[in-house]
């Protein structure tokens, strides 16, 4: 249990309590998922206790989705930090989220929890959160299953004369029909934008003879998918099939990579040595992949050099790309966990170079 494995990790840095006020990190250990907006949300765990302290807009939501855990809810008006100081008390050491306290609710933590010396919980809970059980992967199961189900419909009637903002749009009705959300803000560039990775969708009209790159998710059961399909509306010309099969060869040797005890250097190297060979290494301009899970960026990290070491149950993007400014990009993006014999893949949508519609 999530919340067990941080105590022992609590009691071997000599912590005295923790203060955890990211919302991802309180969902995975508690259940209990919510964007508390400019509101206090925190969990104090001290001990063998561990509180939840809510907005009381959000008290009854909180008791049915974490019941193992005492809610402490405090309502607009009130001030939040005498309940944060109810549920901690004073602490000599305390574990707190560095990357996520900022220094205004430090100044106010500190305070009440006497003046402490802290240690930082972040790195812990990523790394804690990096390998999934058995129930985690279930849900990123789904959760692709659902996504390549959205990619079959929309490369079936993506047509010449729609914008790139409509073809998101439809994406995310499909997505929304399959019961799950968004894990992620659809993309959809076509023609020459496809060359710039993080461009969004606008007004652009889908022509005969565009690629069309498009990136989105399904989220379900609070657990994401990611993928990314370059498609052509018609048909490929020989300099769309070439640079597409170029990618799917690095697409597969990455995948093929994946397994416990290799570096994510060497996975995005099993990737970008492909891409290299073809003398367009300066046209691969971001890691091969990143986690999944709870959000659709988590640890570990795929970056060049990088010395995470891939365990079974972590799961990754697959996702080499090659763009040519002016003319246009193709990225090819899958979801794999690491199983013990090597990279399984989540996600199975086509994903052939075939025209559009």
């Amino acid at each position: 249990m999530a919340v067990q494995r941080l105590r022992a990790w609590l009691e071997a840095q000599r912590a005295d309590a923790a203060y955890l006020t990211d919302p991802v990190s309180i969902a995975y250990l508690t259940g209990f998922r919510t964007d508390p907006h400019e509101r206090l949300l925190a969990l104090v765990l001290r001990g063998d206790r561990a509180v939840l302290v809510v907005p009381g807009l959000e008290e009854e939501r909180a008791a049915a989705a974490a019941p193992g855990c005492p809610v402490r809810a405090w309502r607009d008006g009130d001030d939040p930090w005498a309940v944060v100081g109810g549920a901690l008390g004073s602490a000599r050491r305390l574990a707190v989220e560095k990357a996520h306290l900022s220094l205004a609710a430090w100044e106010r933590l500190r305070e009440v929890a006497g003046q402490p010396e802290t240690v930082d919980a972040g790195a812990e809970l990523r790394r804690l959160r990096a390998r999934k059980s058995a129930a985690e992967i279930e849900r990123l199961e789904r959760a692709a299953r659902l996504t390549d189900q959205v990619t079959g419909r929309i490369v079936a009637e993506l047509e010449a004369g729609r914008t790139e903002l409509e073809a998101a749009a439809a994406i995310d009705r499909h997505v929304a029909a399959t019961g799950g959300r968004l894990s992620i803000a659809t993309a959809v560039q076509s023609g020459p934008n496809s060359s710039q990775p993080h461009l969004g969708p606008g007004e652009r009209r889908l022509a005969r003879g565009d690629l069309v790159l498009m990136d989105f998710g399904v989220a379900s059961g609070g657990y994401c998918a990611d993928t990314t399909r370059t498609v052509v509306v018609g048909e490929p010309d020989a300099r769309q099939a070439e640079l597409h099969a170029l990618v799917l060869a690095a697409h597969d040797a990455a995948v093929a990579a994946v397994r416990p005890g290799v570096t994510a250097a060497e996975v995005d190297e099993a990737a970008r040595s492909v891409i290299r060979d073809a003398g367009l290494a300066e046209r691969f301009i971001h890691r091969v992949g990143h986690g999944l899970g709870l959000e659709v960026h988590e640890d570990p990290s795929l970056d060049p050099g990088g010395a995470t070491v891939l365990e079974e149950g972590m799961v990754v993007t697959i996702e080499p790309g090659v763009y040519l400014p002016g003319w246009g990009g193709v990225r090819i993006e899958d979801d794999v966990v690491v199983d013990a014999s090597g990279g399984r893949l989540l996600t199975h949508a086509d994903r052939a170079l075939r025209p559009a519609g």
